[in-house]
């Protein structure tokens, strides 16, 4: 029954509908932050990463839960199909760097493929002008450990080279934002090689 219970107070916390003012043609905020591939912590920078291509900045409620969980692992299998396209990725939540240095390496989640930043105190999330709610006191997650912060609406970014927001990706299904974002790189890709 508490599972029960964790599960709908969870999703319903979770499916709230994202509200990104940002939308395609912005200029996308740029951040360094904390993050962590494979359980290595080191500094992303956006600025740098789009010097190599386009970026995909996926904001998701929090490590550990039924549709981040789903999320990251699609993002994982899928990670060089993006990688082919030439796009970078960059999963972002109020989690702890501690936190994601475990979700990171996890084999069922993001398996080492792609990185996760720690927006810890919501200041990315507020620059894309991404909602942030607070859970309940006490919420835990699959694993059992107190969860203990916020929550970024679920919302995917697409950035051009150019550092210009391409897509907006938001209320649709936790792995129709990678598939979404998918098709959405790979047409950057066929058009930046003539086809």
């Amino acid at each position: 029954m508490k599972r029960v219970l964790f599960g709908t107070l969870l999703m319903s916390v979770v499916a709230l509908p994202a509200m990104a003012a940002l939308k395609t043609g912005d200029s996308a905020p740029r951040f360094t932050a904390p993050a962590s591939l494979a359980g290595k912590t080191f500094t992303f920078s956006l600025e740098k990463a789009l010097k190599k291509g386009p970026v995909v900045v996926y904001f998701y409620p929090s490590a550990y839960t039924g549709g981040c969980d789903l999320e990251a692992h699609t993002f994982a299998q899928d990670s060089e199909k993006f990688a082919t396209a030439g796009a970078t990725i960059i999963g972002v939540s109020l989690d702890s760097i501690q936190r994601l240095n475990d979700f990171s390496a996890d084999p069922k989640y993001c398996a080492g493929k792609f990185p996760t930043a720690s927006d810890a105190g919501g200041a990315i999330s507020k620059s894309y002008e991404v909602d942030v709610h607070q859970g309940p006191p006490g919420l835990k997650d699959v694993r059992g450990i107190d969860i203990g912060h916020g929550f970024a609406d679920r919302t995917t970014f697409v950035i051009g080279r150019d550092g210009k927001i391409v897509s907006v990706i938001s209320q649709v299904a936790p792995d129709q934002h990678v598939a979404k974002a998918l098709a959405v790189v790979q047409q950057l890709q066929a058009k930046s090689s003539g086809a």
